[in-house]
């Protein structure tokens, strides 16, 4: 593949990472309606009124996810390629970046499909729409957890590189550092219905969901640098043709 092209895809692979943002934040705040989550102490009754309510919605946001959620591969790969730079080749922290970031795209398609599930036949028994909402809402809070271990991972690789020029900024090893501490309460969800640490809470929902952003518009700035010095370090190796 010609080395130009190459990175153009790359390019292309960290703009996936914009498109993912918006149309998550779209789909689960205009569409779905879900933000914010309805209360973990609410009814039967009142669960299965706002399904119904929220009926279209919410399998509009499942069909939006479920198409736009996979460009979230090709911005962990990219990331991964980074990583790759900094360990000389594919180690440790790239293969449990790329391993970590694969589960993203599922939790946010699987808990949308189980609640479309729930939302599809709005005259099922209450009591099994709320077993289907507490399904989708224990599920995608709580599994973001996950990203604990590739947030962190991602900062590590930042200050583990002795690069002259390196790959990630050093600041951006200790945001992400702060921001895998902040998406770690989601897992308390499990043991909560009411406060702070409940799926509605603002330590498992409202922190971790600014976090979210927070990484996501850093993510996209660091990597689009690193593509571009990856590019002038490849580029700049190759001979200058002597004219004959």
């Amino acid at each position: 593949m010609d080395e130009k092209m190459k990175f153009r895809l790359y390019r292309m692979s960290v703009w996936c990472g914009v498109l993912v943002l918006v149309a998550n934040t779209f789909a689960f705040t205009v569409v779905g309606k879900l933000t914010p989550p309805i209360s973990p102490t609410a009814s039967p009754q009142q669960v299965a009124d706002f399904l119904t309510d929220h009926r279209t919605g919410i399998l509009w946001a499942a069909v939006i996810m479920g198409v736009f959620a996979p460009f979230f591969y090709a911005f962990a790969v990219v990331t991964s390629l980074q990583i790759r730079r900094i360990e000389g080749g594919w180690g440790l922290l790239s293969m449990i970046q790329m391993t970590t970031a694969v589960v993203a795209p599922t939790g946010w398609v699987y808990p949308l499909a189980v609640l479309a599930t729930a939302a599809y036949r709005p005259h099922r028994d209450p009591a099994l729409m709320q077993l289907l909402s507490d399904q989708f809402w224990l599920t995608y809070v709580g599994v973001a957890v996950i990203f604990v271990l590739n947030v962190a991972v991602i900062g590590l690789s930042a200050f583990l590189d002795r690069r002259p020029e390196p790959v990630f900024p050093r600041w951006f090893g200790w945001l992400n550092f702060v921001l895998a501490i902040a998406f770690f309460p989601g897992v308390f969800v499990y043991v909560a219905t009411d406060g702070p640490f409940a799926w509605d809470g603002v330590f498992t929902v409202l922190i971790p969901s600014i976090a979210f952003v927070v990484w996501k518009i850093a993510m996209i700035i660091v990597l689009l640098r690193a593509v571009r010095s990856e590019e002038r370090e490849v580029l700049g190796e190759r001979p200058v043709p002597v004219p004959g």
